[in-house]
């Protein structure tokens, strides 16, 4: 080690310990000024925040990458709320009154998140969903932030 970096690591040691000795003794009401000459004796720039960047706006967020995303897709008919004791009275052929009315749209629920109302259809002897009423790409993308 040469003498210069034996030197260097001398000064800030004294500069180290001199802030030590400041925390300990409680001394308030520090210069800044030595502060700053301290700082910039130990070799630490000023520390500033970096520049925020505005957020892109619709025309600039690149979709392409979430398009192959699986969520999951969900039918829901009606809801309702039950104490432990009736659900633990439920067997079969019991029947569980919903919140909806017969005939009454069902909700389109893509991973929690309603996104448009619908009726139960038989395809192929297969149950599927006709879409009746689909909110906006724009409420949909607002709605997943």
């Amino acid at each position: 080690m040469s003498d210069q970096d034996s030197k260097t690591d001398e000064d800030l040691a004294a500069v180290w310990e001199s802030a030590l000795d400041e925390q300990a003794t409680g001394k308030s009401g520090k210069d800044t000024a030595q502060n700053a000459e301290r700082a910039a004796h130990a070799g630490f720039s000023d520390l500033q925040d970096p520049p925020r960047q505005a957020q892109p706006t619709a025309s600039e967020i690149n979709l392409e990458s979430v398009l192959d995303i699986p969520v999951t897709l969900s039918m829901e008919i009606g809801r309702t709320r039950l104490s432990i004791r009736n659900l633990l009275q439920l067997n079969q052929g019991s029947v569980v009154e919903l919140d909806r009315l017969a005939g009454e749209p069902m909700d389109v629920m893509v991973n929690g998140t309603l996104i448009a109302h619908g009726e139960v259809v038989v395809v192929n002897d297969k149950f599927g969903v006709r879409l009746t009423d689909v909110m906006s790409a724009q409420e949909r993308i607002k709605k997943l932030r």
